[in-house]
């Protein structure tokens, strides 16, 4: 079976130390990747909460507004409930092109520098 990648190289790895790691957690760049990182998982996480509640809130208390027809059998209760897996699958894959554009390069720096590649 052929390969176009070479075999991993028998060299151990430099490690960094304790004092490299808590000198990069300090840094202005790390504090760039975590504020990146925050400012779009955190709002996102509450309002996905907030609308999960909502839904769970209907259900409990409003359920001639849930049980209404929408369309033949489907009432809006079952089409809050496909649009919680809907907003799932829209949020995990919009975090995948956030994370791709604007957390993975900085990520890669910070990680080539205390690697040694940079």
């Amino acid at each position: 079976m052929a390969t176009e990648t070479p075999p991993p190289s028998k060299a151990q790895a430099q490690l960094p130390s304790t004092e490299e790691f808590a000198e990069v957690q300090q840094s202005a760049e790390f504090g760039d990747l975590r504020r990146s990182y925050r400012s779009f998982a955190f709002p996102l996480t509450i309002a996905f909460i907030a609308w999960y509640l909502l839904y769970v809130l209907l259900s409990n208390y409003a359920g001639d507004f849930m049980g209404t027809k929408v369309a033949g059998n489907i009432n809006v209760a079952l089409v809050l409930g496909l649009a919680q897996f809907l907003t799932t699958f829209l949020i995990a894959w919009w975090y995948a092109r956030h994370a791709a554009a604007r957390l993975d390069p900085k990520a890669e720096a910070i990680k080539s520098r205390m690697e040694g590649g940079a």
